[in-house]
């Protein structure tokens, strides 16, 4: 997504990534519950401070994913920008 000077904004991409991220975080627990993709799941919840496989850890560790995500689609178009503009 383009702005008028040509650069990129960072907000819809990053919405839809941090969307996707807690619903890929959903999915991977639905299908831990199911006995599925357990090792994935041991090693998401080695790396995500808040997922585990209660109803609290789902909701934290999906909050966690969209917020990461969000923050580091936003510093990543930040770069980008400065980058593309020299």
């Amino acid at each position: 997504m383009h702005n008028r000077r040509g650069k990129f904004t960072a907000q819809p991409v990053a919405t839809a990534l941090a969307a996707w991220s807690a619903l890929v975080m959903l999915l991977l627990w639905i299908l831990a519950k199911m006995g599925l993709y357990v090792s994935a799941t041991e090693a998401m919840i080695s790396w995500h401070m808040f997922f585990n496989l209660t109803f609290v850890g789902l909701i934290g560790g999906m909050i966690e994913a969209a917020v990461i995500s969000f923050l580091g689609v936003h510093l990543f178009v930040a770069i980008y920008n400065l980058l593309a503009s020299k």
